[in-house]
């Protein structure tokens, strides 16, 4: 299918990802202007999509890094014949770009702790918000987001891509035709080995050395300086993310609270001792991480089911989410790509999921695999990009919203109170407000079915 067609489509059913988005009283857009803050790897990876849209406007670029601003001057000027404006003179240069330009859109991809104060800035603006995933600093700066939206007249899309992982809404379709029965557990986590992304010799753009800080390239500028500080579930929304709908979380469903353990740390350590760079003379060996290289969390939900997310980035390992989708008729296990239907499959043997994912596969899928074809991380950014755009072309409440980045998030501060207090109970704030009960999960409904 042809990406314009693919467009005008999208427009008719908010791609697809929410059924009858509740629309603004303003007139929607055709063509937007669109702003960047965050010029970085991840903000680059956006770039690269929107340049593929004849229905978006890069205005201008807001990044203090200026080899981050060239390299993405390079990629844009592979596409247009002008270059928008940018804004680089400092960390909060971006301000006079929100207060100076005429944007439509704002997406937002820099480290997480300017997330809030920029989210806000926006929202404060009246630019719709595309907000990049990342663990909460504080319980404050949560609400300080859910407040902004409510205040504004535009909403915040927060950016959680594995919703649109394809095997992650082919076990949603599983899940609302009742293969699993009735829900009762659930697991997932980050479970990536990052110890090449965290450090670097300052030179080489991944990994090749020990360094971090201001001697770092890219996140390990500042993605480390967390480990060194933080010991809780640092980054829990890839995971949470696609269990929140599998549960209805905030849509007839909320947290209640949560408790967190840690392991000692050993993983950053060993890594340095262990590099041809570092060794135990090393400066960076002196460091004590105080993360974890294991966390554990186990969230219980007010209608009953329990969730375990991990945390492990520290340590060598492949990659995996780890989900898990337990009910009263079986479950999917992400980890050994397994499905078992009491009644359907043989006693007590593990299926393949492979007939199951092709059986389910979801309409999205189906229809536009060929145009999600290159994009980032399997494809599934290409359908993010286009919900965010249609959702914010008629100023549309998205799947995703101010209320569920909060609760999403808060699972970091709250997982670092209970792990300080040796795993006591720590209650999720309802960021909703009650309106929970009462809402509905439209999200990944098609106005075909």
């Amino acid at each position: 299918m042809k990406r314009r067609e693919f467009i005008e489509k999208a427009g008719v059913i908010g791609t697809g990802i929410g059924l009858a988005p509740k629309m603004a009283l303003n007139s929607s857009k055709s063509v937007l202007n669109v702003g960047f803050i965050g010029c970085g790897l991840r903000g680059q990876g956006h770039i690269s999509l929107v340049l593929q849209r004849d229905d978006c406007r890069i205005v201008s670029l807001a990044d203090p890094d200026p080899i981050m601003m060239e390299r993405t001057q390079k990629l844009i000027s592979t596409k247009l014949d002008y270059i928008p404006k940018t804004y680089s003179s400092g960390e909060r240069d971006y301000i006079k770009m929100l207060d100076r330009e005429d944007l439509d859109l704002v997406i937002i991809a820099t480290p997480w702790r300017w997330h809030t104060e920029m989210a806000v800035a926006c929202l404060e603006r009246s630019i719709y918000t595309g907000l990049e995933v990342s663990g909460g600093i504080s319980i404050d700066e949560c609400w300080q987001t859910v407040r902004a939206e409510q205040a504004s007249d535009k909403h915040l899309y927060f950016l959680e891509n594995v919703c649109f992982r394809r095997d992650v809404m082919a076990v949603l379709n599983m899940v609302r035709q009742g293969l699993f029965g009735e829900l009762m557990h659930l697991e997932c986590g980050y479970q990536h080995d990052l110890r090449n992304v965290k450090f670097n010799n300052g030179k080489q753009p991944y990994g090749g050395g020990v360094e971090f800080g201001e001697n770092g390239f890219s996140e390990a500028k500042w993605r480390t300086v967390h480990s060194v500080n933080r010991n809780g579930d640092l980054y829990p929304t890839h995971g949470i993310g696609p269990v929140a709908q599998y549960i209805n979380i905030n849509k007839g469903n909320r947290f209640l609270y949560l408790t967190s353990v840690a392991s000692k740390s050993r993983g950053l350590h060993n890594y340095i001792l262990d590099h041809e760079k570092g060794g135990p003379d090393h400066p960076n060996a002196q460091i004590e991480f105080k993360l974890g290289d294991k966390i554990t969390t186990m969230i219980t939900c007010a209608n009953g089911e329990t969730v375990v997310l991990h945390h492990d980035t520290n340590l060598p390992r492949p990659y995996s989410l780890g989900f898990r989708v337990q009910g009263t008729r079986g479950l999917w296990m992400d980890v050994n790509k397994s499905v078992y239907v009491e009644g359907r499959s043989d006693s007590h043997r593990w299926e393949s999921q492979a007939a199951y994912m092709e059986e389910y596969d979801h309409m999205l899928w189906r229809r536009y695999e060929d145009s999600a074809k290159g994009a980032g991380h399997g494809g599934m950014d290409y359908f993010l990009l286009n919900s965010l755009i249609e959702h914010a072309k008629i100023n549309a409440r998205p799947p995703f919203d101010a209320i569920d980045a909060a609760t999403w998030k808060a699972i970091t501060p709250l997982s670092e109170a209970s792990v300080a207090s040796e795993g006591s109970p720590q209650e999720f704030p309802d960021f909703s407000e009650g309106q929970w009960k009462s809402s509905k999960n439209d999200f990944a409904y098609g106005s075909e079915y």
